[in-house]
């Protein structure tokens, strides 16, 4: 700066605006468009402000009393906060949280005696299991009961029911959850197979990992309710997935002959079963006609043995006559007898097909019937006797 532009009045009573040397630098000229200088918008307000207020000490006492009102205003915006309905208050006194908790609504506090801290209480996701390293190797990574590698990932949904808990036990709550949550994955997925965490048992996977979870937040005091926890991924490693999609295979193909041979067992079953029943329906049939028969027997005989009681030499005769006709009704065997004379008897050999002639001796000279009746008896059934039919 050269020092032509510097003058001043040699060191009177005060500063008039200059530099050390006179008047200050010179200020370049203000064009319309350019911002208003802060020290001009100060003075212009003293002298408003001046002009408004009277003079003397009157003057004095009403800035003070407007300074005063205006530092009151500030203090009472300070005092009275509002929760929202996503939200609950912890108010601090002097730093020390208040047992009551600051519900959704206007509320009043003694600033700066009293602060508040205000938590949200919407519900929160936190994934875990998404994230990759620098190796490209994922944070899901687990080893399981059966030595077998699952790459778990899985979200807890959770939310805040304490704020003074939450503000005061826990430094960094997503970090601190992140952390219990796989802790607690881990932990399931060390005691169980890594088929059943894949396929059958992620509901039971969801459930213990949310009691772990829930157990540990509560033993640190961290003030945070678990609503739930999802799986939504249970997969191998990307080096080992065809290996494990080949044991999947072979597991569906036994799973297959297994429901097929039970089919096959069942349809066999059936069978036996409904061929049981009809040899115990025929048996229980033919129980019933040999019961029938037999009875149907002994009423005959019943009714015989009266006639033959009445009538033994009648009755005996009929018996043998009736037992003869059923004997020979189907046999192929004629028999002639001699005393027939000279009468051709006629012989239907043509319909009989195997029919056998023979000749009967002539009867006993005895003339009786009961000689003639011996005489074809035996001839003709040899076996059958007169001690048989008393037998009957």
């Amino acid at each position: 700066m050269p020092w032509n532009n510097n003058t001043g009045d040699g060191g009177g009573n005060g500063w008039k605006g200059g530099g050390p040397w006179g008047s200050g630098p010179q200020q370049p000229p203000r064009g319309p468009n350019s911002p208003p200088d802060l020290n001009d918008l100060l003075r212009q307000s003293q002298d408003r402000l001046r002009t408004l207020m009277p003079s003397g000490g009157r003057g004095n006492l009403a800035i003070g009393a407007l300074v005063v009102l205006v530092l009151l205003g500030v203090w009472l915006m300070e005092c009275i906060y509002t929760v929202q309905p996503d939200e609950l208050g912890q108010e601090l006194v002097f730093g020390k949280p208040k047992q009551e908790v600051a519900e959704p609504g206007p509320h009043f506090m003694l600033w700066p005696i009293e602060t508040v801290e205000k938590v949200s209480i919407r519900q929160r996701r936190t994934s875990i299991g998404s994230n990759t390293d620098r190796g490209g190797q994922t944070s899901g990574l687990m080893l399981s009961a059966d030595q077998n590698i699952v790459n778990v990932t899985f979200t807890v949904i959770w939310r805040v029911s304490d704020p003074k808990k939450y503000l005061f036990n826990v430094a960094g709550a997503d970090d601190f959850v992140t952390r219990i949550a796989d802790s607690a994955m881990r932990e399931y997925v060390g005691r169980a197979r890594a088929e059943d965490v894949r396929t059958e048992k992620r509901a039971e996977v969801e459930g213990q990992v949310l009691a772990l979870l829930q157990g540990t937040l509560d033993t640190y005091g961290a003030g945070i309710t678990v609503i739930g926890v999802q799986l939504e991924k249970a997969d191998p490693p990307e080096q080992v997935a065809d290996a494990f999609e080949e044991v999947q295979r072979a597991q569906q193909d036994l799973d297959r002959y297994q429901r097929e041979a039970e089919q096959y067992a069942n349809k066999k079953l059936g069978d036996a079963n409904a061929q049981a029943a009809q040899i115990r329906g025929q048996a229980a049939g033919y129980k019933d006609q040999m019961i029938a028969e037999g009875q149907g027997e002994a009423q005959r005989f019943t009714f015989v043995l009266g006639s033959y009681q009445a009538s033994p030499d009648i009755s005996r005769r009929r018996l043998y006559l009736e037992t003869l006709e059923d004997v020979l009704k189907n046999s192929n065997k004629i028999i002639i007898d001699k005393g027939v004379g000279n009468i051709l008897p006629y012989l239907p050999l043509n319909a009989s097909g195997q029919a056998r002639a023979s000749i009967a001796p002539p009867p006993a000279a005895s003339g009786s019937a009961e000689s003639d009746v011996a005489s074809v008896q035996q001839q003709a059934l040899p076996t059958l006797s007169a001690s048989d039919m008393g037998g009957q």
